[in-house]
């Protein structure tokens, strides 16, 4: 049956992990984590101590809506949303532009900053009891230029990155020419004696940088997705510094938005005054042309005017009608004056209103009456009668007279009033078509007038705008920097510290054990998955060996002896009388299994076992340098050789005073190792062997080099595969395994060399074993 190839390839993933094990793997290495504990931690107050300390200064602000100041509706979902009609990324934009920050660092002067520097710490301050004052244009600033001022009672000393040192007296500082790129005035304020010692250090950019210095320093955000209140935050070492620059900010912001409001104010009002110089010229024009159209039609009131005509024209009416009546009855009178008889009555009050032709007609009828009275009485020719007729013939022709005048009179003022009456009559019928000319005017008058009247109340709603803009935003709070620096923290950098002191080792051990393919421990056979038991740690020691006597209380003889405890109970019953035959191998050489064999069969003796030690390695033999003997000695080779020589000859005393212990070595180094142990004489010695010696330790080949060991691997009660800590690579793990799954060892057990004293399980080996 054909086996299947062994591979080296270690699998990782068939470890199983103990937390415990692995916890106690790495506390082994305490001294190491105290170590870079206290490392880390002075490197923390180191930090502590000279890092520059930041704080955070914050303000915040809320936007207020131009729709909700001026009443207008806002729309219910923007509402629903949050920000109505506030875009606050917009605002942000505006806050951190170029534009505004320029003007902020120019208000400020932020182009030049001021350090206090000390010898190790350099930190920035904002009130120097100086302040510097640029004379070079910003084309000509270029690189970041640095000077540091060091002051004493009577003068300063400024010295340039160049190492170029220019001194100034405090007295003359103002007069004499310095050949810096600035200014220097000192602080009535300041009292140099105060300074003295004091270094500090200025540092001049262009405006343009200090602008993108402060746009990377300054923080915008909202301070909450549903709000309108935006959090402005500089982080800086001098909280003095970061406030008064977050306040400028705001105030700088603020101001800008009033401008911008007042500017729609101010173009409101140059639109108006336009507009009332073009609406006066248009309302005096109107004005004009309504007087000349009522100068012209002799207008005054139209309502009054169309009274006024029709009063006229029923006046001239009854007028005309009057002079009418009074031609007629002047007209009746004149024929009753003209067709009387001779010296007749005339009749009297016949409507005529001149009262002179009504008295002539009542002094005829007089006269005439006292004429009848005198005919009477009289007669014709008497002269007295004479008289009264020749008086009432001349009244008569007064009479016809005045008549005929009055009616003259009275047919000129009738043309009069009839030609009135035409005019009245035609001016009431133009009426309406002038009124409407007029209404015309009258309503471009109006239209202009109210024009001209909302103009005047807009323009002064623009002026009170103007002079009364509301601000763009209402501050929250103005900038604060807590008493707590932002860096750096105690509370954070020692337990950093703390963590990185336990981090570090933990690191360098794990990539030492992550690195290292070689066994370590007992945990590295014990995690990997196998029956295959460990047991027994040997430790390491520098000097002391092996055993020097059987009664060895030595850490090392105790560790043997536990191990050949351990053996003894993993051992199979066997009958009586029959000795026990151990076989020590590993995988490969240097793993310390001659080392363990022959200490383990001294363990043995030390307890009053027969022992015999055997040398089975027969290409490698090492046992006999530790008897003091030649590797020519004869020994087991020689009766594999010849089995007729009896076995006993070839075993040789073993540890000096001890009759327990005896020893067969291998004997010279023969060519055909594999056919000496393959013949029955191997199993003959074993036998023999087996019915004088209680304990058989038997050192075997490397079972991965040689095929010796599993040549002879059947007369083995148990084996004992040795791994050296920190030698023999896990890999070797598996391979072991196969070995012991293909049965090809018997009763396999695992046994640890070598282990690092912080590696051993075992607490202390003069007391037993520590399971």
């Amino acid at each position: 049956m054909s086996e299947s190839p062994f591979s080296l390839d270690y699998d990782e993933a068939e470890e199983s992990v103990n937390i415990w094990e692995l916890t106690k793997k790495y506390l082994r290495y305490w001294p190491w984590f105290v170590m870079w504990v206290l490392v880390c931690l002075g490197l923390a107050y180191a930090y502590m101590r000279y890092a520059p300390i930041v704080y955070e200064s914050v303000a915040k602000i809320k936007i207020i809506d131009e729709a909700k100041e001026m009443d207008i509706t806002p729309d219910p979902v923007a509402m629903l949303s949050g920000n109505a009609g506030i875009n606050l990324g917009n605002e942000i934009q505006v806050l951190k532009s170029y534009r505004i920050l320029r003007q902020v660092v120019e208000a400020l002067h932020l182009d030049v900053s001021y350090f206090h520097k000390g010898n190790i710490k350099t930190t920035e301050i904002w009130n120097p009891p100086f302040a510097i004052t640029k004379l070079i244009a910003e084309d000509s600033i270029g690189k970041t230029r640095i000077y540091d001022i060091t002051m004493d009672a009577f003068k300063a000393q400024i010295t340039d990155g160049n190492g170029e040192m220019t001194t100034i007296g405090f007295t003359e500082q103002d007069t004499l020419p310095t050949g810096l790129p600035f200014n220097i005035t000192f602080l009535e304020s300041a009292q140099p004696m105060e300074y003295e010692g004091i270094e500090f250090r200025i540092v001049l950019k262009s405006i343009k940088d200090a602008v993108f210095d402060l746009s990377n320093k300054l923080q915008v955000n909202p301070t909450d997705k549903k709000s309108e209140v935006l959090s402005l935050s500089i982080k800086g070492q001098s909280p003095d510094r970061s406030e008064t620059v977050i306040n400028e900010l705001i105030n700088k912001f603020n101001q800008d938005g009033i401008i911008d409001r007042q500017l729609i104010s101010k173009r409101t009002l140059e639109f108006i005054d336009e507009r009332f110089v073009y609406l006066s010229g248009e309302l005096d024009s109107i004005e004009v042309g309504k007087e000349s159209f009522k100068r012209a039609n002799a207008l005054t009131y139209i309502e009054s005017d169309a009274d006024f005509s029709l009063q006229r024209k029923a006046i001239t009416q009854d007028e005309v009608t009057n002079l009418e009546t009074q031609i007629s009855l002047a007209s009746l009178l004149k024929n009753a004056v003209v067709g009387q008889s001779a010296y007749g009555l005339l009749p009297v009050d016949v409507g005529l209103e001149n009262s002179g032709i009504n008295s002539l007609v009542a002094e005829y009828n007089e006269m005439a009456i006292q004429r009848e009275k005198l005919v009477a009485t009289v007669g014709e020719n008497h002269p007295t009668l004479v008289t009264l007729s020749g008086q009432l013939e001349n009244l008569k022709v007064n009479i016809l007279r005045s008549l005929n005048v009055y009616q003259t009179q009275l047919k000129l003022s009738l043309r009069q009033l009839n030609r009135e009456k035409s005019q009245a009559n035609s001016m009431f019928s133009q009426l309406p078509e002038k009124e409407k000319t007029l209404r015309a005017i009258e309503r471009q008058q109006s239209i202009k007038e109210n024009l001209f009247l909302l103009l005047l109340q807009r323009r002064e709603e623009a002026a009170m705008n103007y002079a009364t803009t509301a601000p763009s935003i209402k501050v929250v709070d103005y900038a604060l920097t807590s008493t707590e620096p932002l860096s750096p923290k105690k509370r954070i950098v020692y337990p950093i510290g703390l963590l990185m002191g336990l981090l570090l080792p933990f690191g360098l051990l794990y990539l030492k054990f992550s690195m290292n393919g070689k066994i370590v421990e007992r945990s590295d056979i014990e995690n990997s998955p196998s029956e295959i038991s460990v047991l027994g740690e040997i430790p390491h020691l520098r000097k002391i060996k092996k055993f020097h006597n059987a009664h060895d209380r030595s850490i090392l003889a105790e560790s043997f002896r536990i191990l050949a405890t351990n053996v003894n109970y993993f051992l199979p019953k066997s009958d009586k009388g029959q000795g026990r035959v151990i076989y020590v191998t590993s995988s490969i050489e240097g793993e310390g299994k001659s080392l363990l064999a022959y200490n383990l069969s001294v363990a043995f003796a030390s307890l009053n076992k027969k022992v015999l030690l055997l040398d089975a390695d027969l290409r490698s033999p090492t046992l006999h340098d530790y008897f003091g003997m030649g590797k020519s000695t004869k020994g087991l080779a020689d009766y594999l050789k010849d089995p007729r020589i009896h076995w006993n000859e070839f075993v040789y005393p073993g540890l000096e005073n001890n009759r327990y212990h005896k020893v067969c070595l291998s004997g010279p180094v023969p060519p055909n190792a594999p056919q000496l142990l393959s013949n029955e004489g191997f199993e003959t010695f074993i036998t023999s062997a087996k019915e004088a010696y209680d304990y058989m330790v038997v050192d075997t080949a490397p079972t991965m080099l040689v095929a010796d060991t599993l040549l002879i691997s059947k007369y083995a009660d148990i084996t004992l595969y040795v791994m050296r800590a920190g030698f023999t690579d896990k890999k070797l793990l598996n391979f072991s395994k196969d070995l012991h799954n293909k049965r090809k060892l018997a009763n396999m057990a695992f046994v640890l060399n070598d282990v690092s004293p912080k590696d051993s399980k075992q607490y202390g080996y003069g007391y037993g074993q520590k399971s």
